[in-house]
């Protein structure tokens, strides 16, 4: 169409737009027939579970619609509630700490030319299956030092600082000459002389645990300048072999056995006894009382009851923490790869020490990759159930209970799909804050 302007000549019309078409120039039609394969897989497996699982959870194990009775037993039943209690402990704990850890191993292996190599070793358990690491740590806390890795190293430590005993279960029998000192030390009866060797025989030991140096007990030779005796494992084994209170050839000597010289209270000598037995104290424990100290008979430590009821949860979540530690480290430390360099050099040369860059510069600028490592684990520790299925003993299961595990239970071992269902719904609702949070953080990043 055509207008004449105010010099006479003739003004064309532009022409109308032409409707917008897709990328692809598909019509919407073909567009909804490409996604629905997708959609029909995602109400299949999505939202018909959740639906039905909702409907389920107003029904009884016998299929008797009970309205909201199985919502009241996730909070009036023992073990439901321990399993919230301890998603509750695993939420905070866990990702946390995975992600903090993630974050130092970044850092710290920035700079270190080996970094790469730590990186691989400590991202590698992510390698495992949760199944695998679960049976792993099962042996890994065995109560046993000899089997157990983290009592073998607990024992180990503490062994070198405070060495156990070699005879906790001795003691003096009837006929000794030795008597309760209390606290679980055992002194003479009468006070000693030198020159007049002295008899302290215990029994209560097994020949099989006695110290590998020990050797055949040997009777003490007197000496009129020093107070001389035997510490001996005073049993023969045979009716009627040996005598009581007298040193055997057959009998073996408490090689390193400690004595003291006890005279008002106070020790004026102390001493151990050699490989056969055999001690001998100065002048000055004459007319003292000898005494075997409580510390030659101490328990041996044999670690900590790391599969016991109280340390089952912070026991699992440390093998957690083994897989999942790698996960945050490699996911930080891409982030921290963009992260540009002249704004720390810049912090430094303002004079920030390097914890102040740290602080005030890098985390900051992680902090879009921290939500995302944060979030991540704590969707993951809310469905945790295969570390805490295999690891935890019998003894501890109820202590180490969550609700995956116990959704598990009441679905196939108590056979209540109700409660079961409730479960389901109860965790997917502590699902929904956290995907909500993640969705708007997503949203603000790109708007940016």
């Amino acid at each position: 169409m055509a207008s004449a302007n105010a010099g006479g000549t003739a003004k064309v019309a532009p022409p109308a737009p032409t409707p917008r078409k897709s990328v692809t120039g598909t019509r919407r039609m073909v567009a909804v027939l490409f996604l629905l394969p997708a959609l029909v897989l995602l109400g299949a497996l999505v939202l018909y579970p959740i639906g039905y699982s909702l409907f389920r959870s107003f029904f009884d194990s016998s299929g008797d619609f009970t309205a909201f009775d199985n919502y009241k037993t996730l909070f009036t039943d023992d073990s439901i509630l321990t399993a919230i209690k301890n998603n509750a402990i695993w939420l905070v704990v866990a990702p946390t700490v995975a992600t903090a850890l993630g974050l130092i191993f970044a850092v710290l292996t920035e700079r270190v030319r080996w970094g790469t190599a730590f990186k691989l070793v400590i991202f590698m358990p992510m390698a495992i299956s949760m199944l695998a690491a679960g049976i792993i740590f099962r042996l890994v806390y065995e109560s046993d030092p000899d089997r157990g890795v983290a009592n073998a190293v607990a024992v180990s430590v503490h062994d070198t600082f405070a060495e156990s005993s070699a005879f906790p279960q001795a003691h003096p029998s009837m006929k000794s000459p030795l008597k309760s000192a209390g606290g679980g030390a055992f002194i003479t009866k009468d006070p000693v002389r030198a020159g007049t060797p002295v008899v302290l025989p215990l029994t209560g030991v097994p020949p099989n645990e006695m110290p590998d140096d020990a050797k055949a007990a040997k009777a003490a030779r007197p000496d009129p300048d020093r107070v001389t005796g035997t510490a001996w494992q005073d049993f023969t084994r045979g009716k009627g072999r040996g005598e009581v209170n007298a040193p055997d050839t057959a009998e073996f000597g408490y090689a390193g056995i400690k004595v003291e010289a006890v005279k008002d209270g106070e020790v004026v000598a102390s001493t151990e006894a050699g490989a056969d037995g055999t001690f001998a104290l100065p002048k000055e424990a004459d007319g003292a009382q000898l005494r075997f100290p409580a510390s030659n008979f101490r328990e041996p430590y044999n670690g900590v009851d790391w599969l016991g009821p109280s340390l089952i949860t912070p026991a699992v979540i440390g093998s957690y923490l083994w897989m999942w530690a790698g996960f945050a480290m490699v996911l930080i430390a891409a982030g921290l790869a963009s992260v540009p360099r002249e704004l720390l050099e810049a912090a430094r040369v303002d004079g920030a020490n390097e914890w102040q860059v740290f602080r005030r510069v890098t985390v900051p600028l992680l902090a879009p990759v921290l939500a995302v490592v944060l979030v991540t684990l704590m969707i993951n520790v809310l469905k945790i159930f295969d570390l805490v299925f295999v690891i935890p003993p019998g003894s501890s299961k109820d202590d180490a209970n969550v609700l995956a595990l116990q959704l598990y239970n009441s679905a196939f071992g108590d056979r209540d799909a109700g409660v079961a269902s409730a479960i389901a719904m109860l965790l997917f609702l502590l699902v929904i804050p956290v995907m909500l949070f993640n969705i708007r953080r997503m949203r603000r990043e790109g708007r940016r």
